[in-house]
This record gives structure tokens, sequence and C-alpha cells, in this order.
């Protein structure tokens, strides 16, 4: 009986590695439209950005992948003070880990949580941005063979900077290559 159980948790356990075998790594990179939003940031300007990164796509169905992703990304915003146009530039390393549902053999709708790490700033005198930003990430895509192109929208959960209601909002283009 004892080895009967384990033989049939060996087969469950084959199949379903098996049917995660559909596994692709590629690359993308596109264009950030960044801003902050909240009441305490109410007449700023976008900054335009980039980002770049790796992609991995687990398949766990015809239907539907798991898609986590490591990402550097240029976000931040304009203002008016000072007598000049100020910045506020705060480039992320941002770990979004989306669930893909595809449909119509190459389009696709994803959503997920997004985890970013701060790695650069260039923020306003007297104020640092917090290290950590949880956002989520909602979006869809295309793919054509190993070519892919993404629209993606990343809204904030947390604000960039303590006891200052900001949050990101950033819209991203993107393309890419998938290698295998």
């Amino acid at each position: 009986m004892k080895k009967l159980f384990l033989l049939a948790i060996a087969v469950i356990g084959f199949s379903i590695s098996s049917n995660a075998q559909d596994i692709r790594l590629g690359f993308k990179g596109g264009v950030n439209f960044a801003t902050l939003s909240g009441n305490d940031y109410n007449s700023l300007k976008g900054r335009t950005g980039y980002h770049i990164g790796a992609v991995v796509q687990i398949g766990l169905s015809d239907m539907f992948a798991v898609q986590p992703e490591l990402i550097y990304s240029a976000q931040g915003a304009k203002f008016r003070g000072f007598g000049s146009e100020q910045k506020i530039d705060v480039d992320y390393l941002n770990l979004p880990v989306l669930v893909k549902f595809k449909f119509a053999k190459f389009f696709s709708a994803e959503a997920g949580p997004q985890f970013g790490f701060v790695v650069n700033d260039n923020y306003p005198a007297g104020s640092e941005p917090e290290s950590f930003d949880l956002s989520a990430a909602v979006g869809a895509g295309v793919e054509f063979g190993s070519f892919f192109g993404q629209l993606r929208y990343n809204i904030g959960f947390t604000d960039i900077v303590d006891n200052v209601e900001a949050k990101n909002s950033v819209f991203q283009v993107s393309v890419g290559y998938y290698i295998f």
C-alpha cells in the first residue's frame, strides 16, 4: 500500500512538472510615462523614462501562465518650484509577478503585484524616498512567435516618501524577444 501511494505521488508530480515545461526566457524594454498621484502632489508633470529587463513566462496550461520579471525602471515626475523646474527622479528595480490569461492565440491579459526597490534617486532636498514600493500591475500583450509587445499600467499602493501622500503611477509600452 505504501509503495502504491508513493508511486501515485511520483506519477502526479511527474505529470505536473511535465505540464510546466513551457518555460520561456526573454528580454524586454520600452518607455515609461510616469508621474506621482495623491493629494500632496497635484500640479506635477510626468517624467518620460525607460525600462529594461528580463522576463520568464511559465506556462501552466494553454490559457494560463505566470510571468515574473526583473525590470530596471526610471520613474518620477517634474514640478515648478523655487523659480525653476524641479525633478523627482526615482529609479527602481521592479519585480512584477503576473498571472497571464491567454486568448485568441496571440493576445493576453495580465495582472499581479509588483515589488519595487529604489536603486537611484534624485529627490529634492529635505526628503528621501522610501526604499520599497508596492504596486499593482495590469495590462495586455500580444505575441508573434518569439516577439512580444505589452501595454501596462502600474498603480502604487505605498507612498514614495514618508508622511507625504504621493504614489507612483506609471504607464508602460514594451517590446521584447523570447530567446527560448
